[in-house]
């Protein structure tokens, strides 16, 4: 496994938009071994609880969340792996002060879906659906828009009060 370099702003490579996973056989070793580069990377940064394959140079709609490790975590899948994922459902608002890897001086706050139902592929090409809340919901929101070449900055509604200076990561 290897701990990759996470590509940071105003790097023109993460407002690509990134392109479907082929869910066929021939390269599925060459996946899984991005897949396990991807998690250690994702472990190994500073309050890594989700990371995109884009935030590391790769144009692909795969993305890794594991937000039990947050304080403000109420519900928690563990550890997923999703692949082409889509948002099938969401309900509510909520407001949160999210950072970024790829931006990792500033926090902002942004408003997003608070209740969510995801579905995707698991790493092993199963489909799956996952039903979640809170900070969770935000996280795969967050590790969607990086699919969608959109960042965190991109949804603050006004930079001068809700864009800030990273003090600690968590």
């Amino acid at each position: 496994m290897a701990n990759l370099e996470i590509i940071k702003f105003p790097d023109e490579r993460l407002k690509i938009v990134s392109s479907e996973v082929s869910l066929d056989k021939e390269n599925e070793v060459e996946l899984q071994a991005f897949i396990d580069d991807l998690i250690e990377t994702m472990y190994n940064a500073p309050g890594g609880i989700g990371i995109s394959a884009p935030q590391v140079g790769v144009h692909k709609r795969i993305i890794v969340v594991d937000a039990r490790y947050h304080k403000k975590t109420t519900v928690s899948h563990g550890l997923v792996v999703l692949i082409n994922p889509i948002i099938i459902y969401s309900e509510g608002t909520v407001v949160v002060r999210e950072g970024c890897m790829s931006i990792p001086d500033y926090t902002g706050n942004v408003e997003r879906s608070y209740k969510l139902i995801v579905k995707g592929f698991d790493r092993e090409f199963k489909e799956i659906e996952i039903e979640t809340e809170g900070m969770e919901a935000v996280v795969f929101q967050h590790e969607i828009d990086h699919l969608n070449g959109i960042l965190f900055v991109d949804r603050i509604k006004n930079p001068s009060t809700d864009l800030f200076l990273r003090k600690k990561y968590l």
